[in-house]
């Protein structure tokens, strides 16, 4: 008997956004912005040339329905039928191996030129409003570079709390050490504001 596979409810529409499955037809938006070395100084991944955006896109088209630790859902946010950019949460823990996951790991990657509009803020919000909603999670966490702070900002909109910061624990592209930023929120906190 093995854990129940729960096929969340997307598309899932916001006062502005559509958040819905990655499909093939993604690459060129997703590609455009993950190529970028400003967009992917700060996440754990360097820009993509096309073998690293092919892997990506294998990867987020098949993430629709995540049911044991290490799977994890990709959505794509859209704006006025326009990919603005990807959303990610991944299972990160369970309390016990015959249980569903209870602890899991938000992310995201927006175009910069959609930046300051508060479409990472509102498509952050509503992921963790599906996660909650949608799974048993106990809680909910963020792991970023503490130099991004728009990612930090972005966590305490979203009512995460900063529980850590873990020094040169992370190796960074140039051969040193980067730092790591912890950000948290549990399900009581989340019911709590509702």
């Amino acid at each position: 008997m093995g854990i129940e596979r729960i096929t969340p409810p997307v598309p899932l529409r916001t006062e502005r956004l559509v958040l819905r499955p990655v499909v093939p037809d993604d690459t060129t938006a997703i590609g455009a912005y993950c190529a970028d070395p400003e967009v992917t100084r700060y996440l754990p991944f360097p820009a993509l040339d096309a073998d690293g955006l092919a892997k990506r896109m294998e990867r987020l088209v098949a993430a629709t329905a995540p049911v044991e630790v290490g799977d994890f859902l990709g959505l794509a946010v859209e704006h006025e039928g326009v990919l603005v950019g990807d959303l990610m949460l991944r299972f990160s823990a369970a309390h016990d191996e015959d249980q569903p996951p209870s602890i899991a790991e938000l992310g995201w990657v927006f175009a910069p030129e959609y930046g300051g509009r508060g479409f990472a803020t509102e498509a952050a919000g509503a992921l963790v409003d599906l996660a909650f909603t949608t799974y048993p999670l106990h809680r909910l966490m963020a792991q970023l570079d503490p130099r991004n702070t728009a990612s930090a900002r972005l966590c305490e909109r979203i009512g995460m709390t900063q529980e850590g910061h873990t020094r040169e624990d992370y190796p960074d592209r140039d051969g040193g050490w980067s730092d790591t930023a912890v950000f948290g929120l549990l399900r009581r906190e989340w019911e709590g504001r509702r």
